[in-house]
């Protein structure tokens, strides 16, 4: 889309988890880009960078309340969200384990919380605001290439891997499901950012945010218009399942 036709008809982008890292970062590059875009907090009371970028927005950005893992609060989200029309849905969420863990030695709730916040949640997000995205729109998540089955040569943060892992597979499977039901034309993307230098990527990761996001915003907006589900790195690169 040219700046010319965001000017005429501005875009709309919900970012699922833009309170800070690379969710707050997508909100402002969308923004900057000419899209109006929605974005979600988890903390009600806390002030974030979502809500500066919000207050020096003219009004294109604003601010909802969700925590992923409470479920009861989808419905209101949807019914807060039902006038307008998304031409993105992007749900970033990501928490982690201790990583060196083995698998074998991993505490059930450590496992349970991961798994939650990782694959289930995003899927319940997903399942639940879908009706309010274009049919020509784009639906996507946050993965990792840590999630590719085939590229796991180094082992370690298998829960983490795990989790990633499995939204893949459960994306796929709800893709699956709109062509079959829906005869869907949407495009869904699972997003391979890098290794970012983000709360959850910690101090040695090799990029920085300003490194992988623009990037991650060029491929999603590539997307649109091209039906299917693609697993890709910020390049644009297939990851291998």
């Amino acid at each position: 889309m040219s700046s010319t036709d965001a000017d005429r008809h501005p875009p709309t982008a919900l970012i699922v988890g833009a309170s800070r890292g690379l969710g707050h970062a997508m909100a402002a590059e969308l923004f900057d880009r000419g899209w109006n875009v929605i974005g979600t907090v988890r903390d009600a009371t806390a002030r974030t960078l979502l809500h500066d970028l919000a207050d020096r927005s003219d009004g294109r950005v604003s601010v909802e309340h969700l925590d992923i893992n409470e479920p009861t609060q989808l419905a209101p989200l949807h019914e807060r969200l039902a006038p307008r029309t998304l031409d993105v849905l992007f749900v970033n969420a990501g928490t982690t384990n201790n990583e060196p863990t083995p698998i074998g030695a991993v505490p059930t709730a450590d496992f349970v919380d991961v798994m939650v916040t990782n694959a289930l949640s995003p899927m319940r997000v997903i399942e639940a605001l879908e009706d309010l995205v274009s049919p020509t729109g784009l639906i996507g998540a946050m993965s990792s290439g840590q999630g590719s089955i085939t590229n796991n040569t180094t082992a370690s943060r298998e829960v983490y891997r795990g989790s990633k892992a499995a939204l893949n597979m459960f994306l796929r499977g709800f893709s699956v499901r709109q062509v079959q039901q829906h005869e869907s034309r949407r495009a869904f993307v699972l997003m391979a950012p890098g290794w970012v230098g983000t709360a959850l990527g910690g101090p040695d990761a090799p990029l920085t945010i300003d490194e992988s996001v623009p990037r991650v915003v060029d491929v999603l907006l590539s997307r649109l218009g091209k039906p299917g589900l693609a697993y890709l790195d910020r390049f644009g690169q297939t990851v291998p399942w």
